[in-house]
């Protein structure tokens, strides 16, 4: 698949840009006024901006340490990025915002919370002691144009659990739940241990079980045995946590660049891999999507809050015993909840949780609140009935033009070497963007290794002088790299796309997959001086 074809024509983003520019009318115009009126952000989140509509989709990883947070997104994003450690023990020690930008940077957390084109303005009340632990990376990726991804510290063990972070770790690991895309849980296979911060963390997820991956990595590690039993005690575990009639999806996999141990479960980890890739790759494409059901969701909430701190208000008396009746009402929640579902019909899905509500409660007082306004919740009511129902012909046309993640996590590459798609010109719109200038070289670096990679070539018994995606995918699996990596050598490899490896394309293939061995990242786009020489005029003349 072309490259070119993965991004964004402006007709596209005009479809994008339409959606969103109409998900803020709606909201600044019909939700944001009852949200102050009722004193909305005082109990639950803070108001949307601009860049909450803007953003790019957003993932945010978290694990306990060492189960490979950092080294999940490199594997995603093809390279190192600034202030990423990877070891044994504790290595990230803050919120790390990696994002595409220009320039290789950081920018420190107290910067972030005055940037307008951020959205992380609202990370201010959680204090220095966390702003000094948060971070946003920027540098040029190709996948990082398209989303981004949130590394968290790990997660303390039972043996760590008396540290104090300085902040409260599970509210910010809410705040990132309410606006992230994907959340991406992951467990080692080695160490399945459930300590008192990861329970607290589970409970910040509450609500958000549609957004959470959960995946057991490092599986290539163990044997099957092994495996099966700690999928099970995981999956018990997280049965105990998370209250709900379905079971989560469990990914099993080894998500790193590196060649995976050759185990009887090599295959699923493969499997689990695509399947996982492929949902993530989904996410620029559902972003419009994921942004509606936020903001229904988050009317539905308000809807429920204002029925509340009306009935509140309506119940306070005038002069006398107000202290004793607030106690009483805040006692009296759960039935006051009861009261409203059956007088107005919001269904009971859409309040908040009692507990908090009544704790948060406590602190406010109950004359200062309004009594509803007719005109407001009439407006609201035609939010959630006429202007979502408007938008929806603007997201069955931009469904209709989706893009995806580009590079490794093409869904294309990724079914590269899967049976139904050996088939001659797997990519034959395969377009790049180098400087012409640079194709002028000469010499060929990969020249002095070829009789060592035509050895292997003529071995392998090719027809006609080229050998099939078959006989190179049978060849490439040896080397134990993940099929995505290989994926991405074949597309690399297959200079003229007929779907076919000649000597020099093959050569060229064996000498990437050797660097890629020896840790080096593999390019996006061939360079000029890796072209082969047969290959280079043709190349030049269809640039032109």
């Amino acid at each position: 698949m072309s490259i070119r074809r993965l991004r964004s024509s402006p007709k596209m983003m005009g479809d994008v840009n339409t959606v969103t520019e109409e998900l803020k009318n709606i909201y600044y115009k019909r939700l944001l006024p009852i949200e102050k009126y009722c004193a909305f952000h005082h109990f639950h989140m803070p108001s949307y901006e601009d860049a909450d509509f803007d953003s790019k989709p957003m993932v945010l990883v978290m694990g306990q340490y060492s189960t490979g947070k950092t080294t999940f997104i490199r594997y995603l994003i093809e390279q190192d990025f600034p202030g990423s450690r990877v070891g044994p023990e504790p290595t990230t020690d803050c919120f790390s915002a990696v994002m595409y930008g220009d320039k290789e940077g950081i920018i420190p957390g107290n910067a972030l919370t005055v940037d307008p084109k951020k959205p992380f303005r609202n990370l201010g009340p959680f204090g220095n002691s966390f702003l000094n632990r948060f971070q946003c990376v920027q540098m040029p990726n190709q996948v990082l144009e398209s989303i981004s991804i949130i590394d968290t510290p790990g997660i303390l063990t039972a043996a760590k659990r008396k540290l104090s972070r300085g902040y409260d770790y599970p509210a910010v690991l809410r705040w990132f739940a309410e606006r992230v895309d994907r959340i991406i849980l992951l467990f080692d296979a080695h160490k399945l241990e459930f300590s008192d911060e990861l329970t607290r963390a589970f409970g910040s997820l509450c609500g958000y079980e549609d957004k959470l991956r959960v995946v057991l990595n490092k599986a290539d590690r163990v044997d099957s045995q092994q495996l099966m039993r700690v999928y099970g005690a995981l999956m018990w575990s997280l049965g105990k946590v998370f209250r709900t009639p379905e079971i989560l999806r469990v990914y099993i996999g080894s998500f790193w660049s590196e060649p995976r141990q050759m185990c009887d479960h090599y295959q699923l980890i493969e499997l689990e891999e695509e399947d996982l890739l492929s949902d993530i790759r989904n996410l620029p494409r559902n972003a419009a999507v994921r942004k509606l059901n936020d903001l229904v969701k988050r009317a539905r909430l308000v809807r429920a809050h204002a029925h509340i701190i009306s009935y509140l208000k309506q119940e306070m008396p005038t002069i006398f015993c107000k202290e004793s009746k607030k106690h009483n009402l805040i006692y009296q929640l759960p039935v006051i909840f009861h009261k409203i579902q059956q007088q107005h019909r919001v269904p009971a899905g859409d309040f908040p949780d009692c507990a908090k509500m009544q704790e948060k409660l406590l602190g406010h007082n109950f004359s200062k609140f309004k009594t509803l306004k007719p005109s407001l919740m009439a407006s609201l009511d035609k939010l959630l009935t006429t202007d979502i129902a408007n938008l929806v012909p603007l997201l069955q046309l931009q469904e209709t033009k989706k893009k995806s993640l580009p590079g490794m996590l093409d869904g294309d590459l990724l079914g590269t070497f899967r049976r139904e798609h050996y088939r001659r010109d797997p990519f034959k719109e395969l377009t790049r963007d180098d400087d012409g200038s640079e194709a002028d070289f000469d010499e060929w670096i990969v020249e002095k290794y070829k009789p060592k990679y035509d050895e292997i070539f003529y071995n392998l018994s090719p027809n006609a002088g080229k050998l099939s995606g078959s006989k190179v995918k049978q060849w490439m699996t040896t080397t134990l790299l993940p099929n995505s990596v290989l994926a991405h050598v074949w597309r690399l490899s297959d200079v003229d796309g007929d779907g076919m490896l000649d000597n020099e394309e093959f050569a060229l293939a064996v000498h990437l997959i050797e660097g890629k061995l020896e840790g080096h990242w593999l390019p996006r786009e061939l360079p000029s001086h890796l072209v082969p020489p047969s290959k280079r005029l043709s190349t030049a003349s269809e640039e032109e």
